[in-house]
């Protein structure tokens, strides 16, 4: 698992440098070259909604997402280990059923590709499904063994 953790980790590095280098070349070429740099723009978005996605099961996996510790913190020990089944459970449903979605999706939309440098639609909604798909997978280990206790600042 963590070969798998840090491959995805430099694959979000690599976007997120393609994110500072598409307009920092945009402007330079723009400026210094005069040339326009054509789907900048569309690219650097592109990125943006990739590195979103693609990044979302470390999110889940570092415990990272929103979780709401303070209230938690509050409860009983036992009704927030209930609790925390629960989330999960919740999560994994709904990470696969957004995954479903994505996969119809696609399927409906083969041939779309975007309007100025014609990246295809599904690659877009690829980074989407492995997002929701993989934060599914790591909520499903969450329930076998469960994340570390809630570090937060307010307690």
């Amino acid at each position: 698992m963590r070969l798998l953790e840090r491959v995805l980790t430099v694959i979000c590095v690599c976007l997120m440098a393609g994110i500072v280098i598409v307009p920092t070349t945009q402007v330079v070429l723009r400026n210094v070259f005069t040339l326009p740099f054509i789907g900048a723009e569309e690219l650097t978005r592109f990125l943006l909604i990739c590195l979103v996605f693609v990044s979302y099961p470390l999110v889940v996996q570092n415990g990272e997402n929103i979780v709401m510790g303070e209230i938690k913190a509050a409860l009983p020990k036992k009704l927030r280990g209930i609790i925390n089944v629960c989330i999960s459970i919740t999560a994994v449903a709904i990470g696969l059923f957004l995954a479903w979605v994505t996969v119809t999706n696609i399927s409906k939309n083969l041939l779309n590709a975007t309007p100025t440098l014609g990246i295809p639609f599904w690659i877009f909604l690829g980074a989407t499904f492995f997002g929701f798909a993989g934060a599914a997978v790591v909520h499903l280990l969450h329930l076998r063994k469960p994340p570390q206790a809630d570090t937060n600042i307010a307690v």
